[in-house]
């Protein structure tokens, strides 16, 4: 089993399939990833040599920001925002939508279970 940025990749899938197993790398990056390190896009994990192993994890290290330092960022901005105290800091902070959605009936999944109001009914 292959190791890139601290994620196993699964060995039977092809390389840019596998490669989106890691936070933070997508289709397009993938195919980038393997232009670079000179990998056939038709070629699986489990029939890379240990050279074009060493390619993939040195281009990802160099070009990239994955997993836990993406994590930490994306976190950090987060927290940004809410110690602001601006618009989105406070949606996040509330655990409402941040990009503008409606949430006078939708919404359920960033609020949580529907609660019941007593005496709504007329």
């Amino acid at each position: 089993m292959a190791r890139i940025a601290g994620v196993n990749i699964p060995t039977n899938k092809r390389v840019i399939i596998a490669l989106q197993y890691i936070y933070g790398i997508g289709p397009k990056n993938a195919a980038d990833i393997c232009k670079k390190a000179n990998i056939p896009l038709e070629r699986r994990v489990n029939e890379l040599t240990d050279a074009e192993l060493i390619a993939v994890r040195e281009t990802i290290d160099k070009n990239y920001v994955v997993e836990g330092d993406l994590r930490r960022e994306v976190a950090m901005n987060i927290k940004r925002l809410m110690d602001l105290g601006n618009y989105r800091g406070l949606r996040h902070r509330r655990g409402l939508p941040v990009r503008g959605q409606r949430t006078h009936t939708n919404a359920r999944t960033r609020k949580g279970p529907a609660k019941a109001i007593a005496g709504k009914k007329k």
